[in-house]
């Protein structure tokens, strides 16, 4: 097969290649131009602002093994400090990080969008951002098919996840400023997320827990997440509301609302009530009432639009399997009552 060269210029257009950076095979010759921004900065920092599809440590491999040169010279420090409009190239090669950042046709539920961000409703079994084993067929992937303009921005937008198997609402910016205060406001606790959560064992007590329980990761299992004490472990607090629903023999249905965002928070925080969620063998649930998959659904998303100032309210159906393991159960899911004071917001397209 014959060779080819791929040569892509982010910064210098129409400018004359150096023969020397040329390369055979597959791999792409990037060049580039350091920002005012990046003065100071270390290079393999800057690198991960200008290359974003692959990782850090891999870039600092790239630096040591001498694939880049800033004005002309082979830098071979990760560290170095680089200077506003130094110019430069980076000798990349394919890495599955990298071919994940590819646009892929995908049906997105888009449950509203303008010019700035858009609200999407995630089916269970889409994974959101490429990940050792899911380098593929992810949220960010029909994210970059659906606009090109996404490939401008980190993550192509995506502001906060959801596990593979969490259905429901997620916010996804189309700007780089509105990304940034999206993501503060995530951050400030004024984006107000809330989660339908079917869980085994019948609930007992008042219809309202707060719960507030540190959460790191599992000492005894470092794949999973756990309540710790922060005076022995690494973790963080965590808090989750939970409101009951509906009641029955084999378990609960429960509104939960989240004031931060752990990973697995919801999860890790029913397994410690005892009430470990329908089909989450991760946390101690097991198959039952027909759901194959956790049970848990982001149905409700509120926040103010970062441009216009306006107030933002999603409410989003249960999904089929959810619903028909409550009517499995005998479980009576009133969206009006859960919901009582929400106005949804008109779809905007």
């Amino acid at each position: 097969m014959e060779n080819t060269k791929t040569i892509i210029s982010a910064a210098l257009e129409g400018e004359d290649v150096d023969p020397l950076v040329e390369s055979q095979g597959d791999a792409e010759i990037r060049q580039f131009s350091f920002s005012v921004a990046q003065h100071g900065m270390r290079l393999d920092h800057a690198l991960v602002d200008i290359v974003p599809e692959f990782s850090r440590s891999y870039l600092q491999q790239l630096v040591e093994l001498g694939f880049v040169r800033v004005n002309g010279q082979v830098a071979r420090k990760p560290s170095q400090k680089i200077k506003a409009f130094e110019l430069g190239y980076i000798e990349l090669r394919p890495t599955p990080q990298s071919q994940a950042f590819k646009a892929e046709n995908m049906s997105l539920d888009i449950v509203y969008i303008d010019e700035h961000l858009m609200v999407i409703n995630k089916p269970a079994g889409l994974v959101v951002h490429p990940a050792p084993g899911n380098w593929r067929g992810t949220l960010m992937n029909g994210l970059l098919g659906f606009d090109s303009q996404a490939f401008n921005l980190p993550r192509a937008g995506i502001v906060h996840r959801l596990d593979k198997d969490t259905s429901g609402l997620m916010v996804v910016a189309r700007k780089r400023s509105v990304m940034d205060a999206l993501i503060k406001a995530i951050a400030a606790r004024d984006v107000k997320r809330q989660y339908l959560a079917l869980a085994h064992g019948r609930w007992l007590g008042g219809p309202h827990r707060e719960v507030n329980a540190p959460i790191g990761r599992d000492p005894g299992n470092r794949l999973r997440m756990a309540v710790v004490d922060l005076d022995l472990h690494t973790g963080k607090t965590a808090q989750t509301d939970v409101d009951l629903l509906a009641n029955g023999a084999h378990g609960c249905l429960v509104k939960c609302t989240l004031h931060t965002g752990r990973t697995h928070q919801i999860r890790v925080h029913m397994a410690s009530l005892s009430h470990p969620l329908v089909a989450d063998s991760s946390y101690g649930g097991m198959i039952a009432a027909g759901m194959q998959r956790q049970a848990l659904h982001a149905f409700h998303l509120a926040f103010l639009h970062p441009v216009t100032a306006e107030s933002l309210r999603f409410t989003t159906q249960l999904p089929i399997d959810f619903s028909q393991a409550l009517d499995c159960w005998g479980l009576q899911y009133n969206q009006h009552i859960s919901q009582m004071n929400t106005k949804l917001s008109s779809a905007k397209n």
